[in-house]
Formats: structure tokens, sequence, C-alpha cells
């Protein structure tokens, strides 16, 4: 990877930009797609307690190669808190169980899943995440789904923000506020479900595909060069080796202006998938 194929965080370190999501793949298929994913070239893998599939991410990572050693340390690995769990003492339990899950000696980042406002216990964790940064097995420390008001509250008890907030985030969803106070306030913005779980292939029409074709391109690759143009970071998920090696190559595609502002213009605020003010990921 070179350097452009990065983002630098608040803390110091670079994520890969590009990241391959395994939300909605069954514990026991999830090995073949990190085995997958790991040989076309991703060197980010992204999952979560909530997703039930960290034990088959660890024997992926182990069949690869990437568990330990020097191949390990070329990899981001990224899970996640489950929400039920959130709390000082059991933060710190999960974060053992899933660990031994995993099958590696340390994460590249940890993340808060959902806020839970209804249910604060945010700085609680966030303590917990901590301790487990200064003994070095959650190296970079982040949130999912944190509204503004979300990182403010946290901010103000913690006193500090997280490096990354992964968010939904897809053309006909583009939660511009939230993307502009995550960059005014140096925290990276990760794009979870970049292309609205498929339902924005079709948002732009045939103006979408009239540049797809000038771009000797697909749909989704232009979908996702519009995210990498707005540094944001991706984890676009698929279960199919073609399909992952396609998106990866989405970093190599160049948008002009007026394709940027056509994807821009398809904005219409609506989620596919659920509200952090109301949801929680049990």
């Amino acid at each position: 990877m070179t350097q452009q194929d990065f983002i630098q965080l608040n803390d110091g370190r670079q994520i890969p930009r590009i990241g391959a999501g395994v939300l909605r793949i069954d514990n026991g298929d999830v090995a073949q797609v990190v085995c997958d994913a790991l040989e076309v070239g991703y060197r980010h893998i992204d999952t979560a307690a909530g997703y039930g599939n960290e034990g088959g991410v660890g024997e992926g990572l182990v069949r690869a190669g990437f568990a330990q050693g020097e191949q390990r340390e070329k990899l981001w690995l990224t899970t996640k808190l489950r929400d039920s769990e959130q709390g000082y003492d059991s933060a710190l339990r999960a974060f053992e169980r899933q660990l031994a899950l995993l099958k590696t000696d340390y994460v590249d980042m940890y993340m808060i899943h959902w806020p839970t406002p209804f249910d604060w216990r945010s700085d609680k964790v966030w303590k917990a995440f901590q301790q487990l940064r200064e003994s070095g097995v959650a190296k970079t420390l982040g949130v999912s789904n944190f509204m503004p008001d979300d990182c403010d509250r946290l901010y103000d008890q913690v006193g500090e923000y997280p490096a990354v907030n992964q968010i939904e985030l897809h053309p006909t969803f583009q939660q511009r506020e939230v993307v502009n106070y995550c960059h005014n306030k140096g925290i990276a913005v990760q794009a979870y479900s970049p292309m609205a779980r498929g339902a924005d292939l079709t948002a732009g029409g045939e103006r979408l595909e009239q540049i797809a074709k000038r771009h000797n391109a697909s749909v989704a690759q232009v979908i996702l060069a519009w995210h990498l143009a707005k540094n944001i970071i991706i984890i676009p998920k698929s279960v199919h080796k073609n399909r992952l090696a396609e998106n990866l190559t989405s970093a190599k595609l160049h948008l002009s202006d007026e394709d940027i502002a056509f994807i821009d213009s398809l904005n219409t605020d609506t989620r596919a998938g659920h509200d952090p003010a109301t949801f929680s990921y049990s």
C-alpha cells in the first residue's frame, strides 16, 4: 500500500482507507471471506461482537497467516463492544472473550457500537477502553453511530474525542452535519453501508451508469470512489472474491468534480438502517 491508501488518525496511527466489512456473514462462512479479502489485497477487516462471527474471523486470520507475527503487523483489525456489555468491568470481560475468539494478541481498534443515549454508559466504557489502550491490546479507540451531541457528551466526561466515528453513510444519506462536525474535531469518518446495502446502486439512474461507463468502472466502484474523494474510510461487504477485488480497486478511480457534484445531489436524508437515538444492538 502507498501513503495515500491510509488516513492519519488523531492518535498518530494510520488506518487503511478501504476495509472489508463482515456484517450479516454467518460465522461458518466468514473465515473464507476473510481469507479471500486478504488474498486480493485487503489489510483492513471490520467485525463486531454483535455480528456473531468473531470466531470465524479469527479462524480466517489464522488460515491466511495474519493472526500473528509480521503479517499481523500489516493488518488493521477492528471489532466493537456489544451494547449489552457496556460498563467498565463488563467491557473488560467482553474484550478478553472477543480477543480469544479473534485468535490474535491485540486489535487495532475497539469501538463502542451504539451510543445508547437512553441508557448512557459510554463514559464508563471509555475508561475501560483507555485501560486496554494502555495495556497495548486495543491500539486505537473509536465509536460507531455517535451523533455530535454524543461525541460532545463523551468528550465532556472523558476529555478526549474518539479517533474514528463509524456511521451509516451513502449517497442518499450523506449525514453532512455529522461528517463536518467530525472533521472539524479531528475525528475520522468511516462509512458502513456505503452503498445503502445495494439500494443506492440505482439511485442515480442512467446518469450514474453513464459516469461508470465513462470511467470503465462499475456503479459500485463509482460510489466507493465518491466516498474516498470525500476523505471517508469505507468498509464495503461482499462474500464474492471477484467483488471484493473490484471494491478494492475503486481507490484507483478518480472522479471529476462534476461526477462528485452529481452524486452529492442524490442526498435524501433517508436512512437504510437504525436510528442511534433509539436503537441498541444487544
